[in-house]
């Protein structure tokens, strides 16, 4: 049987929210399509796509920042190879990669549907870049057909910003397999988890100052992730006497079994969708500390699965933690409500559906021709 091929776009093949969205998409339509990826250059996101059975397209490029010329350089190459699979759609995923495989796609008359996960423009975002990132996305999408966002908060703040059309997005919750290692949070004692990449996004200076203020000092700090912002970060640990109640892990692909030795996971971002690792945190059954920013109360519960606190307040996220660590009772109890919440709205099962009924919409709309 031949099967259409589907062209995934992504900027960048180190592993955070996107990517991890994009292999569970992979993982979940390789039997109905023919999968490629094109991502701008090498990264753990390419070896784990090959081995779900994807071929791998690296774009030279495809960068994060903003470069005109590269830019330039990344649509032609990107159009290039649309021209070349002929797939009958491409699905792209992150700022960057959504502006040029959506430019792309309508010069090579393929039909595209991108994901936002987030927006460069959302508060939060350093102001100075805010506008040019608009500019950016109001761009794309007049060149590229539906927008899936990952929170409603997106979408709604979409089209307030008047980035797109009412009839043109939607929300679809990422989602992850309902299996993983179940955590026990009552148990003594407690470990703190934060899975981010080390960049400004994140806000891990926060995060420490928050747990160097905690009065627990049988409590640990486990910060699992990379990123430029690493080494900064281990010397501010040290700076505020945390020692060895932090441990840096770096980046890992045994997230889940992390998640299963902790108490409370932390989040202090400035600016999110809704981020992977809180729903892996929920799918867990942990308690979760979090900014109150983006899509992240549609997925904690303030009081009920977690508690959520105003971004770059160190004392507020201290408060909140400190009333976690001290009551193993509460933990569990919100540990089990955020597993029922993520079973109720954030599977993988829910997500595919989701997105299926989009891609079918897409390839049946009017004077679309699949390709095979």
């Amino acid at each position: 049987m031949v099967h259409q091929r589907i062209l995934y776009v992504v900027t960048a093949a180190d592993i955070g929210g996107a990517q991890a969205h994009v292999l569970d998409l992979i993982e979940a339509f390789r039997a109905r399509f023919e999968i490629h990826l094109a991502t701008g250059g090498e990264g753990p996101l390419v070896e784990a796509a090959r081995a779900r059975g994807a071929t791998v397209h690296l774009l030279r490029h495809m960068v994060r920042p903003i470069r005109p010329l590269a830019d330039a350089r990344a649509v032609a190459e990107c159009y290039a190879l649309i021209s070349r699979l002929a797939p009958a759609l491409v699905h792209a995923h992150s700022s960057k990669a959504g502006l040029v495989a959506r430019a792309a796609a309508r010069a090579a008359g393929v039909p595209s549907i991108f994901t936002a996960h987030g927006w460069g423009f959302a508060p939060g975002v350093p102001a100075l870049r805010r506008p040019l990132v608009w500019a950016s996305e109001a761009l794309a999408a007049q060149l590229g057909g539906p927008i899936l966002c990952v929170s409603e908060y997106d979408r709604r703040l979409a089209l307030r910003s008047g980035v797109v059309a009412r009839a043109g997005v939607s929300t679809v919750y990422c989602g992850l397999p309902a299996d993983a290692p179940p955590a026990a949070p009552e148990r003594e004692p407690p470990l703190v988890v934060m899975v981010a990449r080390f960049f400004p996004q994140k806000d891990h200076a926060t995060a420490l100052a928050a747990f160097a203020a905690v009065r627990r000092a049988d409590a640990r700090l486990l910060l699992v992730g990379d990123g430029p912002g690493l080494e900064r970060c281990r010397a501010l640990a040290a700076s505020l006497g945390l020692g060895e109640r932090v441990e840096f892990l770096g980046a890992r692909d045994d997230v889940p079994a992390i998640l299963a030795r902790a108490q409370v996971f932390l989040l202090c971002s400035h600016y999110e969708g809704i981020p992977i690792s809180v729903l892996e945190a929920m799918r867990a059954g942990l308690p979760v500390v979090a900014s109150d920013v983006g899509g992240i109360p549609e997925a904690v519960e303030h009081g009920r699965s977690g508690l959520l606190v105003p971004r770059g307040d160190p004392r507020a996220a201290a408060d909140a933690l400190q009333l976690l660590l001290d009551q193993p009772q509460l933990r569990l109890s919100m540990g089990r409500a955020g597993r029922a919440h993520f079973l109720e709205r954030f599977t993988r099962e829910r997500m595919v559906e989701r997105v299926a009924a989009a891609y079918d919409a897409l390839l049946h709309a009017p004077g679309v021709a699949a390709a095979a």
